[in-house]
């Protein structure tokens, strides 16, 4: 039986990642892109410049075709909360709903409604009321973005809520503290600024594409410019915002954090690790070096968990045997895991308990179980666990998959800054007619490995943070659905085929679109 619940765990997780996989390919380009469009008509609508009309409706059209596979696929990640995940939806609907709400009615609305415009307006509007219709629809995909973190955020760390026995769900108490908590706002400034990197990148690639073609070049020139600042600010915001996340998980998630740095026994003034090698023989409790080989930033850790350099960071093992770290940066003794899971299962039995006191009207055995509900609650999650390492999450990928986000982000600075050196400041580059034509193809290579910088912030985030659905509260073995593993299995691969489909479909689209308007005079608007 056990077997088979973990498949079906399993499957449901498969298919929630393979759906949000695909989603993410699309939301940080339209996200991105949105921004750029705008800031492109805001310069039409300045200088009075066809050329820079022109360049707008050409971007407009790749934004359009991204946008709307976009929303086919967010659509139905939505909607497997319910299918795959009903525990979890009941168990905290009134919270999680909420942001969802908002962001269907006011973003999805937003978008829908001035998109249109963005489209089709053109002459039928004034070029004022087009223009705040082109960044209103940005405004919106950025709104839609801002709720649905929030709701991914509250999953991270569980504020503004309390738990009704009488009712077994979780409620909203306080919904500003759902909304801007301290994580919330982390995730939503990185999230929302590594797609303007990202935008940025996709333009400055395509147009290395044009200028290898040699077409189009004033118009490759022109999107460059846009492209390679909105990219610069994006990869530096999102530099700057990653810093105050990794302070929010060091705070809240420890345990995703030594995963993310491969940390088993932490110590004072904790190094980081620039570039290392994970020993796959290494086991909880051995004596094994967790590397086979690292480069080590001493002091690095400990600065980026809590901007002391002297602080001490926490290991797996630590975490586990409840050594943590106070606000000063200390090494202090908490509850450790095999002390959470006899909490929780307290929690769990009173709350049996006072079930049964409810339905017969016992108010006394109501009254006394409701207080050991609430002294043991927040680790009510930790009773569903079989043993203490079950907390721990996969330990490689998270940790492979933040290394390989920081070095391309890393990359990502460099190349924005050497993009408008050459822009502006061509002088400055020796040789640059002999490395004009592999700097072109190196945009255009840029562009797949910023998408794979993007989704590995996302693997992070989320990998890091398993077993739980709910940090603490809720692991994923107790917030499925129940169905069979056979038919998530089918569903699964129906999906694969699906959003393959989508991806292929969008791709190829935005492909012929690129080509066919490289081959048009960009330099001045279509008519027709």
């Amino acid at each position: 039986m056990g077997d088979l619940l973990m498949t079906v765990v399993d499957w449901s997780r498969a298919q929630f990642a393979l759906t949000a996989c695909y989603h993410w390919l699309f939301v940080p380009l339209t996200l991105g892109l949105g921004v750029i469009i705008g800031v492109m008509e805001t310069i039409y609508y300045r200088t009075r410049d066809e050329k820079w009309l022109a360049t707008t409706k050409f971007w407009m059209t790749i934004f359009g075709v991204n946008f709307a596979i976009g929303v086919a696929t967010g659509i139905i990640l939505e909607f497997e909360f319910g299918t795959n995940w009903s525990n979890y939806s009941w168990f905290v609907g009134d919270i999680f709903g909420a942001p969802l709400a908002i962001e269907g009615i006011l973003a999805f609305f937003m978008e829908s409604t001035f998109i249109a415009v963005m489209f089709f307006g053109w002459k039928k509007v004034s070029p004022k009321f087009h223009l705040a219709s082109t960044w209103l629809t940005a405004l919106g995909a950025s709104i839609s973005a801002l709720w649905i973190l929030v709701a991914n955020s509250w999953m991270q760390y569980p504020a503004g809520c309390t738990f009704n026995p009488e009712t077994m769900r979780n409620e909203m108490t306080n919904f500003w503290e759902v909304a801007f908590s301290p994580m919330a706002m982390a995730k939503v400034f990185h999230t929302v600024t590594s797609a303007w990197a990202l935008g940025g990148a996709f333009v400055v690639g395509v147009c290395g594409w044009l200028l290898l073609k040699k077409r189009n070049r004033d118009h490759a020139l022109r999107s460059l410019k846009v492209g390679g600042w909105v990219g610069l600010i994006g990869i530096v915001l999102t530099s700057i915002s990653g810093d105050t996340s990794a302070v929010q998980v060091a705070k809240h998630q420890p345990m995703k954090l030594a995963a993310m740095e491969g940390l088993y026994k932490g110590e004072q003034g904790q190094p980081i690790v620039a570039f290392g090698i994970l020993n796959p023989s290494k086991e909880i409790g051995d004596s094994i070096d967790p590397y086979l080989f690292d480069i080590s930033i001493p002091h690095g850790l400990a600065f980026l968990a809590t901007h002391d350099f002297n602080a001490f960071v926490p290991g797996i093992e630590d975490i586990i045997d409840g050594k943590s770290m106070d606000a000063d940066g200390n090494a202090i003794n908490t509850v450790s895991y095999a002390d959470r899971i006899e909490q929780g299962k307290l929690a769990k039995d009173a709350l049996a308990v006072y079930q049964e006191a409810h339905k017969i009207g016992d108010s006394i055995t109501m009254q006394e179980q409701g207080k050991v509900i609430e002294d043991n609650f927040k680790y009510l999650g930790y009773a569903y666990l079989d043993k203490p390492e079950e907390a721990v999450p996969n330990v490689p990928l998270t940790f492979y998959t933040f290394h390989l986000m920081v070095t391309i982000g890393g990359y990502l600075v460099i190349f924005f800054i050497i993009v408008l050196l050459l822009l502006y400041k061509p002088k400055w580059i020796p040789w640059k007619e002999k490395l004009a034509k592999p700097a072109y193809w190196l945009a255009v290579l840029t562009i797949p490995l910023t998408y794979l910088c993007s989704m590995c912030g996302w693997i992070v985030a989320e990998v890091g943070r398993q077993p739980w659905t709910i940090q603490d509260l809720m692991p994923n073995k107790v917030a499925i659905s129940d169905l069979s593993a056979g038919y998530v299995q089918t569903t699964f691969w129906i999906f694969a085929v699906v959003f393959t489909v989508l991806l292929i479909a969008d791709v190829s689209i935005i492909c012929k679109q690129i080509t066919k308007k490289s081959k048009t005079d960009l330099n001045v608007v279509e008519t027709k």
